[in-house]
């Protein structure tokens, strides 16, 4: 509002230009955002309590959360009673299962040899439809949200509909555009090893959705609510992991590309890694033969398969190419660009890393690890798109805009996971919310207010990322701008 009010006077009072930047209008929208709930939060709570809407704290509970009953609370003025583990399940799915196989559909679909032009056009229809159908489902009724790991689901037949519907447009996906996986060992070109370590994420995927039938066909009648979908989606859950670090490790190759560093190891190291990184997940259905989906010794092998297997190809890998960018410094602001998003890539993705051989139980430290490597996927994934923009003839509006989106989102990440870890070091449990996360102490409401400030600062980051490629995608493409998509 205020934009389109004061920006058109920029002629009169020059320093009304600071107005055309985002990142500034961003934070304002924040800070008044906080400076409207202090004046009108007090009479917001006094309302609350006027009209009796309060926490409901269960009898079953600890004895500490009853003094915290009639608690002023927003949820229950939502039309729905859960509303914070509803927004949790449509949060998990589409900032990490939908955004980074569609992402990676799109690197499929670039990199194949053989053009597929209506079939993509197809699934990328039915990939959108899905994506509707579980969205929509986060508000309608009866929608019971259930807190598995790796895929949480409500448990209401819109949101089966989407998730089958996006599991079968990214298998369909892959198979249109799975072609010469393997390249020329004779001659291995960096754009060879990409090609392969895209072939070996579609594998990846593949054997995710077969390991997610396979738990299905292996579960006994009678199991239902979340323990059933934790079987379900624990095996495949994992292997869905290796899906993301094997499109992360392409897209490091990609950036590092961009930048011209000079990594200290050859193409057929490379290769090597993606296929230790392969094999790690070729194995999985020795794992599904000896130890039911059902058997004490299932989930315990899966996770030492994480443990074990997760950091043999992207620890080197990123050795390597963090050690070429420091002593590689960018030349002009796409190499910039690049440059930022795969170092905060890196230091997140190892941050997160680090953060998961401290966890000990069930509290915040797990989110805390699991955020920095998703988040780590997530910024190697978001400089690719700045890169590719350009190389499908849209354009890109300021790489130096993204370059502070890159350091604004992956910041924020820092702070958040940092947060959670000191709140988990003070035992607040993980997927709670509002009187059951009891935080009674100062060092748990600072360490969650952390969480907090450093979320905010990362939403604000996603945002920008968000304006920045929809800006570009409404530009008109100059087809004489389009070359060859994959790095060279």
């Amino acid at each position: 509002m205020f934009y389109h009010l004061f920006y058109p006077l920029k002629e009169s009072w020059s320093s009304l230009n600071i107005l055309r930047y985002i990142t500034f209008r961003s934070a304002s929208a924040a800070i008044f955002a906080l400076l409207i709930s202090f004046l009108i939060g007090p009479w917001i709570i006094h309302k609350l309590k006027h009209l009796q809407i309060g926490e409901n704290i269960r009898s079953t509970g600890p004895k500490s959360h009853l003094k915290k009953k009639g608690t002023p609370t927003m949820g229950g003025v939502l039309p729905y009673k859960d509303f914070f583990h509803t927004a949790l399940v449509i949060h998990v799915n589409l900032s990490v299962l939908v955004w980074t196989l569609s992402f990676a559909g799109v690197l499929w679909s670039l990199t194949a040899t053989r053009g597929h032009h209506l079939a993509n056009r197809i699934i990328f229809g039915l990939t959108c439809i899905a994506t509707l159908l579980i969205v929509v489902s986060g508000f309608l009724p009866d929608n019971l949200p259930l807190m598995n790991n790796y895929v949480p689901v409500l448990q209401h037949p819109v949101f089966f509909m989407g998730l089958l519907l996006f599991c079968g447009a990214i298998s369909a996906q892959i198979i249109a555009n799975f072609d010469n996986p393997i390249p020329n060992l004779e001659g291995i070109t960096a754009q060879g090893v990409i090609r392969f370590g895209l072939s070996c994420a579609a594998i990846s995927t593949i054997i995710t959705i077969l390991s997610f039938i396979w738990s299905w066909w292996g579960l006994p009648d009678g199991l239902s609510g979340e323990f059933y979908y934790e079987l379900l989606f624990w095996g495949g859950g994992h292997v869905l992991q290796y899906t993301y670090i094997l499109l992360m490790m392409v897209c490091w190759l990609w950036l590092a590309t961009i930048v011209k560093i000079n990594i200290v190891m050859s193409e057929r190291i490379v290769l090597l890694l993606f296929v230790i990184g392969l094999i790690t997940v070729i194995i999985v259905p020795v794992i599904y033969f000896y130890y039911g989906v059902t058997h004490p010794q299932h989930k315990l092998m899966f996770t030492w398969h994480m443990i074990y297997g997760g950091s043999l190809s992207t620890f080197p890998l990123g050795i390597a190419i963090y050690y070429g960018l420091v002593v590689r410094r960018p030349q002009n602001d796409r190499e910039n660009c690049a440059y930022s998003a795969l170092i905060t890539s890196i230091m997140l993705f190892g941050s997160g890393g680090v953060i998961g051989f401290m966890i000990t139980g069930n509290d915040v430290t797990v989110p805390a690890h699991y955020h920095g490597c998703i988040v780590g996927v997530t910024l190697a994934l978001m400089g690719v798109a700045y890169d590719l923009l350009p190389r499908l003839g849209f354009s890109l509006l300021n790489y130096r805009v993204a370059r502070i989106q890159l350091w604004l989102y992956s910041s924020g990440q820092f702070l958040h996971i940092f947060g959670l870890v000191w709140s988990g070091g003070y035992g607040v449990q993980r997927k709670t919310a509002g009187a059951a996360q009891s935080l009674d102490s100062i060092e748990r409401v600072l360490g969650m207010g952390l969480m907090g400030l450093g979320g905010l600062i990362s939403a604000i980051g996603g945002l920008i990322f968000v304006v920045v490629v929809i800006r570009a995608l409404c530009s008109t493409p100059d087809s004489s701008e389009l070359n060859q998509q994959e790095p060279s």
